[in-house]
């Protein structure tokens, strides 16, 4: 990432307030499917932010490492997992995507939530363990104006069609897919 990037994003968390206790959640787009995330095994999310999702799957029973660039993210993300008493099942660090997805153990979960990289779309495959689940979103231009970051029509189910697609969708200015590995 650009040294500028990683500044706006580091501005962008630093201007925010931690988030309260109670702002542990899933992502809105994947609320319908909450009953089919695992309560075990373990989980990688990717451009964690803050860390609502991390400890939402930390609080369902799985070992949780999220990945952002911003240290003060983490920091935060950190200090909301020991606010919620699963400091010990999650792991948070400092990584810069854009030297690819860092080493490390399948996962029975993948999260990437309004965050793309196209050239780590089959790392993140490769990483997902069988049967394991993967929930991204991103930005589109689907219902929304053409903008930097945004996917184009059907670029996540394109994208990802090597995995079982349990449901994908697309408008408001956001896609998301939810699908799982044969």
């Amino acid at each position: 990432m650009s040294e500028r990037d990683r500044v706006r994003w580091e501005e962008r968390y630093q201007s925010r307030a931690a988030p309260p206790v109670a702002d542990v959640r899933i992502p809105a787009v994947f609320a319908p499917f909450e009953n089919m995330f695992p309560t075990g095994g373990q989980a990688l999310d990717l451009a964690c932010g803050l860390g609502q999702t991390s400890v939402w799957l930390a609080r369902r029973g799985m070992e949780v490492w999220g990945v952002d660039i911003s240290t003060t993210a983490i920091s935060r993300a950190r200090d909301l997992a020991a606010r919620r008493a699963v400091g010990d099942r999650c792991r948070f660090d400092v990584v810069d995507l854009d030297s690819g997805l860092p080493a490390g153990r399948p996962a029975d979960v993948v999260v990437c939530q309004r965050f793309r990289d196209r050239r780590l779309d089959q790392t993140i495959i490769g990483r997902l363990s069988p049967g394991g689940l993967l929930a991204i979103s991103a930005r589109s231009v689907v219902g929304a104006g053409p903008g930097p970051f945004r996917v184009a029509p059907g670029e996540l189910t394109t994208a990802f069609d090597q995995l079982q697609i349990i449901a994908a969708g697309e408008g408001d200015g956001e896609a998301w897919l939810l699908a799982k590995k044969r």
